[in-house]
């Protein structure tokens, strides 16, 4: 190729490269949250905000490049010194963001440093007022009034402080140890208290306990010994109602029979070795009525007509009607005290039923009175329906009641006078 031929092809190649080179800088791209700052010729000419945008090359230069999102900037502990001259150490972090980026770039050399000094001073001068108690239990006012101060003084470099947070506040550790020890004892304390105030409810809840077990055993008792009494009672009852029917049916059948003197006579006769039989017998008493026994027996056998009737045996011509006494019905009498404590424990549950509808009322006339309201009545039948609806289960009657009337004693029958001779002595050795 001829010298000419290359000199306009270097010519072109570097028409080229300073044609891409000034493209290159005259086209700029912001990306989203952020804003960069022109300077022409070393003074602000103005922002771009995300997007595309052409500059005039070599002449408009970004020279910052701001990004508007909200920051955290952790500083690192710095020692404090309280009231009571304690070293504390705190920790703190501040969410800031950029609100006026030329005044960013242009008021403040090192905003992020400025800030970080500024809270350290602040601090310094807030925690100066107060002791540690309060250091360490007023946060959120520290954290208040440092965000004031720093809103304020950052204000003019276009940053807005949103939140001061203290992280962590670290007293010395001969201090922690006197907390951790009193925060122990505290709680030493607080647990003794309640175990104190456990054992107390304990004890009056077993006392209270014994106290009620031992009343209803009392009542237990009280009501088993009523129960045995007419238990008892009724069985004696019983007893002396069979003993009355037996003797009365004895009487009844010998006075049927209509015994006769000379039947009598010698019946007490066959008695008489009966009574004198006995190993240990050495003497044995004959009694007075065996001559009365012997005249009758006379009589009987002799026929004679001048024989006069034994005193108390009646004649064979003697004729009587013989009345039973009139029974009494004990289980008549157990049936009646029975539906009378039916009737008792039924009107316990009525009057129960009662009362709990009365204070049911009550309850909802004091409800509708606090919110000035007025309630429906409750009436009593629909108070407690279940209860009133389910009758009263039968109850056996186990107790008398006070008032109910001794029930009558059964007339004692009158011994029966065989013919009117009395026992017969006992021997004697």
């Amino acid at each position: 190729m001829q010298p000419q031929n290359w000199e306009a092809l270097i010519f072109a190649v570097v028409i080229v490269v300073l044609v891409v080179t000034i493209i290159a800088k005259s086209i700029r791209v912001i990306r989203q949250q952020q804003v960069a700052v022109v300077e022409r010729l070393g003074k602000f000419r103005r922002t771009l905000d995300p997007g595309p945008h052409l500059l005039m090359p070599f002449v408009d230069t970004i020279r910052y490049t701001l990004d508007m999102r909200e920051a955290v900037v952790p500083f690192p502990p710095q020692g404090v010194i309280t009231e009571d001259n304690l070293m504390v150490s705190i920790d703190s972090v501040i969410y800031y963001q950029v609100i006026d980026p030329v005044r960013a770039a242009y008021e403040a050399q090192n905003y992020i440093q400025a800030i970080e000094q500024l809270t350290m001073t602040t601090l310094r001068n807030i925690i100066g007022g107060l002791d540690l108690e309060q250091t360490l239990t007023s946060r959120e006012d520290i954290n208040q009034k440092l965000r004031a101060v720093l809103d304020e003084a950052t204000g003019k470099w276009g940053i807005k402080v949103n939140r001061v947070e203290l992280r962590s506040i670290e007293p010395p550790a001969t201090i922690r140890d006197a907390m951790e020890k009193g925060a122990r004892a505290e709680r030493d304390k607080r647990a003794a208290i309640l175990i104190a105030e456990g054992q107390r409810q304990s004890q009056i809840l077993s006392a209270s306990g014994d106290r009620e077990s031992a009343i209803l055993r009392a009542q237990g008792d009280r009501e088993s010994a009523v129960l045995r009494a007419q238990a008892d009672r009724q069985a004696a009852m019983l007893r002396a109602e069979g003993d009355a029917q037996a003797i009365t049916t004895v009487f009844g059948a010998i006075h049927a029979g209509k015994p006769t003197q000379s039947l009598l006579a010698y019946q007490y006769m066959r008695m008489l070795p009966t009574l004198a039989r006995g190993d240990s017998n050495k003497m044995w008493i004959v009694p007075s009525e065996l001559n009365d026994a012997l005249k009758g027996l006379g009589s009987m056998v002799g026929g004679g007509s001048d024989s006069s009737p034994v005193k108390g045996i009646p004649d064979d011509d003697a004729a009587g009607e013989w009345v039973a006494p009139p029974k009494i019905d004990v289980m008549a009498e157990i049936a009646q005290q029975r539906n009378d404590d039916e009737s008792e424990s039924l009107k316990s549950v009525e009057d129960a039923v009662a009362e709990a509808a009365a204070l049911e009322g009550r309850r909802v006339a004091r409800l509708s009175t606090a919110t000035h309201t007025p309630a429906p009545a409750v009436p009593a039948a629909a108070a407690v329906p279940a209860a009133a609806a389910v009758p009263a289960a039968p109850m056996p009657a186990l107790v008398r009641k006070a008032t109910d009337p001794e029930p009558t004693p059964a007339p004692t029958t009158p011994p029966l006078n065989m013919g009117g001779f009395p026992p017969p002595a006992t021997h004697r050795e």
